[in-house]
């Protein structure tokens, strides 16, 4: 683990240091949240629109075919077929 260190400053801002900004993609604007754990706080980068777009691109994609009773082939839909048994 490395240490950093920072400075409070009069209106209670404290600057990320350049390796932390770097190592986390942080630029301006970016949102962060902030965890408090006794005397630690945690300091995570907030996924943005385009990181929860890529994430959905990583789902893989099934089409499912209802009959009319609103049942499905489960050899022809495996992915939904175990989604559907285990959740």
């Amino acid at each position: 683990m490395t240490m950093f260190t920072g400075l409070v400053s009069q209106k209670g801002q404290v600057v990320i240091p350049a390796t932390i900004r770097k190592a986390l993609g942080l630029e301006k604007g970016t949102k962060v949240s902030f965890e408090i754990n006794n005397d630690e706080v945690t300091i995570k980068k907030l996924p943005t629109a385009l990181d929860w777009s890529n994430l959905m691109k990583q789902i893989p994609i099934e089409e499912v075919e209802f009959d009319k009773n609103g049942h499905y082939d489960p050899k022809k839909s495996p992915n939904f077929h175990d989604w559907m048994v285990n959740g």
